[in-house]
C-alpha cells in the first residue's frame, strides 16, 4: 500500500489499486496489476449481491483509514460506471451531496451510517449526480471498493 496523492495532495490514506490506477497529474487510467486472488472470493460475492457478473467488475481499492481520517467531497474517476465499497474494521458516515455542488447547503446532505462488514451500491443517478465523501472514522478503517467499466 502506498499514500493516496491527488495532484499536489498527499491524502492520509493508504492505498492499493487492481485493474487500474488513475493518475491525477495526467487525468488518465494506467495499467495495474490484476486483482490478487485472495480478493476474488469477495469480488464474487459483491457481485453475485450486486447482480452483475463477477469478471464485470474489472476495478479494486483497497483503501486503509487511520483515526482521524476523512475522505473528502468527490465523484469518482468518469472511467468507470457502477461502484461497490465494502466496509471494514470501523463503522464510517458516508456523506451524499448533489452534485455540482452549487452553493452546498447543510440541508442538502444526506447521511448514511456505513457499518463494518457491510456492502453499498452507488449507481445511476447516486453515481452521476452526487458527490460523496466519508467522515473521520472513530478507528482503523479499510475499504474495498469494486467498478464496473463504463
Amino acid at each position: 500500500m502506498q499514500q493516496a496523492t491527488y495532484k499536489a495532495y498527499v491524502a492520509r490514506r493508504r492505498v492499493v489499486s487492481y485493474g487500474g490506477s488513475f493518475d491525477y497529474d495526467a487525468n488518465r487510467l494506467l495499467p495495474a496489476a490484476p486483482l490478487v486472488e485472495a480478493l476474488h472470493p469477495l469480488r464474487d460475492r459483491v457481485a453475485d449481491w450486486a447482480g452483475v457478473a463477477a469478471d464485470a467488475l474489472v476495478h479494486a481499492l483497497v483503501a486503509e483509514y487511520s483515526p482521524g481520517t476523512p475522505l473528502g467531497w468527490h465523484r469518482d474517476v468518469p472511467n468507470f460506471e457502477e461502484i461497490f465499497g465494502v466496509s471494514l474494521g470501523s463503522d464510517a458516515v458516508l456523506r451524499l451531496r448533489p452534485y455540482p455542488p452549487d452553493q452546498p447547503k447543510r440541508e442538502d446532505v444526506a447521511k448514511l451510517r456505513v457499518q463494518a462488514r457491510s456492502v453499498y451500491a452507488l449507481r445511476g443517478s447516486a453515481r452521476w449526480n452526487w458527490q460523496h465523501s466519508v467522515a473521520p472514522v472513530d478507528s482503523l478503517r479499510w475499504s474495498i471498493t469494486f467498478r464496473t467499466a463504463r
